[in-house]
């Protein structure tokens, strides 16, 4: 029940936020509004997040509603994948949202150079997933997951303001992961792909 409440508040702020782009009329943008408001206040009663939190992440955009591109490195040395540490003890690929102005090979190798201080060359497209479909916690909006082959060039890793260490791990030997960034099934679908010169991209 609590995600299909979710599943709601989001299809009403999708609603909302595409008909004040486009409508005119003062009195229905002042109904849109007020929708835009009622999702943000189920939302926070299920999520527990303050109210002004809520907006900010989830009512602050314009235009019609689309998802969001997030791009995770898969690097390989000796049979062993690339972790980042986070600065709460988990670790994931590099990665991140991507940003306004970059392609998705230039996001993803910006990335593992701010996180890995690693620069790479973005090789092949391992998976494009529905975030919501793998990783927990649901968010109040879609999120389309983008997996990168890389090979790396050269650099070193340094401590950063979004990371505090890397490592290489087995397959068998992964530590905790930031689950909602990258979980074990999709650390080992880049196993896969990193062991198969004829990996045919998934998707969902």
């Amino acid at each position: 029940m609590k995600n299909r409440l979710l599943e709601w508040a989001v299809e009403l702020q999708s609603i909302a936020q595409g008909a004040l782009y486009y409508c005119k009329d003062e009195f229905d943008i002042e109904r849109f509004n007020r929708i835009r408001e009622i999702s943000a206040e189920m939302l926070s009663l299920q999520s527990g997040f303050p109210l002004e939190r809520v907006k900010d992440l989830f009512c602050n955009e314009i235009g019609y509603q689309t998802p969001k591109l997030d791009t995770r490195a898969a690097i390989f040395k000796d049979d062993k994948i690339l972790l980042v540490q986070e600065k709460n003890g988990t670790w994931s690929l590099p990665g991140g949202w991507v940003d306004v102005g970059l392609s998705v090979k230039e996001n993803t190798i910006k990335e593992v150079k701010e996180e890995a201080g690693l620069t790479v060359s973005a090789d092949r497209i391992i998976a494009v997933q529905d975030r919501e479909k793998h990783n927990l916690p649901v968010y109040a909006y879609k999120v389309c997951k983008v997996f990168v082959l890389c090979s790396v060039l050269d650099g070193e890793f340094m401590e950063n303001t979004e990371t505090i260490g890397s490592g290489y791990f087995a397959e068998d030997e992964l530590p905790g992961l930031a689950g909602e960034k990258n979980n074990e099934e999709q650390i080992r679908m880049c196993f896969e792909a990193y062991r198969d010169a004829d990996w045919q991209t998934l998707f969902d």
